[in-house]
């Protein structure tokens, strides 16, 4: 009987690497992007940013602005809020995902996550 080997490439398990690097990978889509279920709490920012943003943003993976880095972050925080937000929403390719992967997260919770990023890196 002939053994049958499955596997996913070098290019299919950088992939995978890198989609379980980003993101808290437990979170399950409830919601539509930027939706709010009633009466749900915004999460704190420093919430936020554990769960999905660290991953990326505390070892700077592929340019991420690291969290502290006060010299990174001065020309994003000199665009305006409003920018940070839509850039996090939309993502910015080929590094960072739309929303950071955080697809349950409301603009509020995506908001939370910047001003927490902001506040730590001024």
């Amino acid at each position: 009987m002939k053994q049958l080997k499955f596997g996913v490439g070098l290019v299919g398990a950088m992939t995978l690497v890198a989609l379980a690097g980003c993101g808290d990978g437990g979170s399950s889509i409830t919601a539509t992007p930027g939706s709010v279920a009633a009466g749900a709490a915004v999460r704190s920012g420093e919430e936020v940013y554990n769960n999905f943003c660290a991953s990326c943003h505390n070892p700077g993976l592929s340019g991420a602005p690291r969290l502290g880095d006060v010299e990174a972050w001065a020309p994003r925080i000199a665009k305006g809020d409003a920018l940070l937000l839509e850039t996090t929403i939309a993502g910015v390719p080929p590094a960072m995902p739309p929303r950071g992967m955080c697809f349950d997260c409301s603009d509020e919770d995506l908001s939370a996550a910047i001003q927490y990023m902001v506040q730590n890196s001024q």
